[in-house]
């Protein structure tokens, strides 16, 4: 689940949330957004649910009208979101407005040295390249391998040998976020979890964050977790 929000004078309004990144599947819009304020910065974060939420999402059952988003702790929380629980839980004790964490796009990491670290191992290094907006292609790295920044602000190929993903032994994943469990939230665009299904099974998959993992990221069965994840203090493994 992610949210679409925009700093108005550095007041953070909800604009949109939607069910499926990679679908731009829209659950609900906030109509007075663009109307009352004036949108700046646009940024987009996971919100973290409990199961009854993701139904009550689903189901259409939310109000952002009186949303915003606010900062604790260097965390982003946003208060005020309605979502109203199905009927089978209307006598328990549920607060449909409590405040809920946001899963913000945290600085991602230079893995260059990494890259230069595995060239003098001799191991054989691919790049990823995007092709048609929806697919990523890995190129063989070789001393002449000419890089250029990608619509996305991304070094990638513009030309080389394409290895196929069945053959690539290892992955260094890109994420936002992970859980205890290895499930990882990435940047919306849905390139390596396409990505991702197409690998050996076999592959690792490790991420690499400055940061230690949520206790949980919503995930479907058919999402691929990590292998381990490499902090600043600490490889997990899962």
């Amino acid at each position: 689940m992610h949210s679409k929000f925009a700093n108005s004078f550095n007041r953070f309004i909800i604009v949109r949330i939607i069910m499926n990144a990679k679908n731009n599947n829209i659950i609900v819009k906030n109509k007075n957004a663009a109307r009352n304020y004036h949108l700046t910065d646009k940024y987009q974060a996971g919100i973290v649910l409990e199961g009854w939420e993701v139904k009550g999402l689903r189901d259409g059952k939310v109000d952002v009208k009186d949303s915003y988003v606010t900062l604790k702790n260097n965390e982003a929380w946003v208060i005020g979101l309605k979502i109203d629980p199905p009927a089978s839980l209307m006598h328990e004790s549920i607060d449909p407005t409590r405040s809920r964490k946001l899963l913000l796009n945290k600085k991602e990491i230079n893995t260059e040295f990494i890259l230069h670290i595995l060239q003098g191992k001799d191991k054989s290094i691919l790049v990823p390249k995007v092709k048609n907006n929806k697919e990523m292609s890995h190129i063989l790295l070789q001393d002449n391998t000419a890089l250029k920044l990608s619509n996305y602000g991304i070094p990638e190929p513009i030309s080389g040998i394409e290895i196929l993903p069945s053959k690539i032994d290892v992955v260094f994943v890109p994420l936002l976020a992970y859980d205890v469990k290895g499930n990882r939230l990435g940047y919306g665009k849905g390139f390596y979890d396409r990505f991702l299904d197409k690998c050996n099974p076999k592959a690792l998959l490790i991420g690499i964050s400055l940061f230690e993992p949520e206790l949980e990221i919503p995930n479907k069965k058919t999402d691929i977790p990590l292998n381990f994840c490499v902090t600043p203090t600490k490889i997990h493994t899962f």
